[in-house]
């Protein structure tokens, strides 16, 4: 018997040694099963949307540089820079950033099949950083156009660009951040932007950022330099306002009503005496001869606290204010004037181009 007992423990003590091992094993299937998800949703997503992200090269007036001008006669155009874009539509329009198209004179879309066609403004907006162009006569895939609202912090995104000119370049990262704003080239605030830390360079600049299905969640558009992993783009769903007036008008309309300000803090008195519940508003500190500020009967030096119903605590606020909703319309404006509170009407203008 104890003989068959020392057989039993024995055989026990096997058991319970390969017990690790087979649990170790199992953990490796594990990870293999979850690497193996990852890279299956990354690369049906590159073959879902690869076919309609281009290269974009760009040529501008030799004019616009001091070279250019001496070699005005021999060359009218110069390489002007390179980025990406994505095809949206299946008759050939495309996004891209509006920094990437700045002062073109001629687009060349490259595609990962080697296909090149030419492409052509429609329009740019540099308050959002997005332009549409349009590449005609030719059959191209279209992506898909996805909801940034939907993101979620952590979640996997892709990169697809042109990086320093490698084409075809995919990226992956996740969602670092939601809600950001970012300033664009034209001075005005970009929100809800997202950040996200798939590697972006040179290049990207108006490729697509999309989520594990292959659909475009963002516009890639810039990097902090000297940063790591610090990388941003235009929500599709800023896109899809600005898509509709690019295509119609070329550019979108906003109001204006001419004036030029600075954001500035109220005192704790000036907020008490006047009953204020911000404490910061807009400094008036330049007009223009005759523009919708100056009929309105507006001076330098006054402080602007609210338009229409919005309190403005802010150039910023001012600005998100005027859109194209507002043009022509009669609007209250409340403003502090030598210490006196006053309200008038003013109707805002469509903003010029230039």
């Amino acid at each position: 018997m104890a003989q068959k007992r020392r057989s039993a423990g024995s055989r026990f003590q096997l058991i319970n040694d390969a017990a690790p091992e087979r649990a170790q094993s199992s953990a490796r299937n594990d990870d293999g099963e979850i690497f193996d998800a990852y890279s299956a949703a990354v690369i049906a997503a590159v073959e879902r949307i690869g076919p309609s992200v281009a290269h974009l090269s760009v040529w501008t007036p030799a004019s616009d540089s001091p070279r250019g001008r001496q070699r005005m006669r021999r060359d009218r155009e110069m390489p002007g820079g390179s980025g990406s874009g994505v095809v949206f539509t299946p008759d050939g329009f495309m996004l891209t950033n509006s920094h990437v198209v700045e002062r073109a004179s001629r687009i060349q879309a490259t595609f990962a099949d080697g296909a090149t066609h030419d492409a052509h403004l429609v329009g740019k907006d540099a308050d959002t950083d997005l332009a549409v162009l349009r590449i005609h006569g030719a059959s191209i895939g279209a992506a898909t156009l996805g909801e940034s609202r939907r993101l979620r912090v952590g979640q996997l995104v892709i990169a697809i660009g042109n990086p320093l000119g490698f084409a075809s370049t995919v990226t992956t990262g996740v969602v670092s951040a939601l809600g950001r704003t970012m300033r664009s080239q034209s001075g005005r605030l970009i929100d809800a932007v997202i950040q996200t830390d798939a590697a972006l360079n040179p290049g990207n600049s108006g490729g697509p950022l999309v989520d594990s299905r292959g659909n475009v969640v963002g516009i890639n558009t810039a990097v902090i330099a000297g940063a790591q992993g610090i990388c941003f783009a235009i929500p599709v769903d800023t896109a899809r306002v600005v898509i509709p007036q690019l295509i119609r008008e070329g550019h979108v309309r906003r109001a204006w009503i001419g004036i030029a300000g600075q954001t500035i803090q109220l005192t704790r008195r000036r907020m008490q005496l006047n009953h204020l519940s911000s404490g910061r508003a807009v400094l008036v500190t330049e007009m223009v001869p005759d523009g919708p500020a100056d009929r309105a009967g507006l001076r330098s030096g006054d402080i602007i606290l609210t338009l229409g119903e919005s309190i403005v605590a802010g150039v910023d606020d001012l600005q998100r204010i005027l859109t194209s909703d507002v043009i022509g319309r009669g609007l209250s404006m409340t403003l502090l004037r030598d210490g006196r509170q006053l309200e008038l009407s003013i109707t805002p203008l469509e903003r010029r181009r230039d």
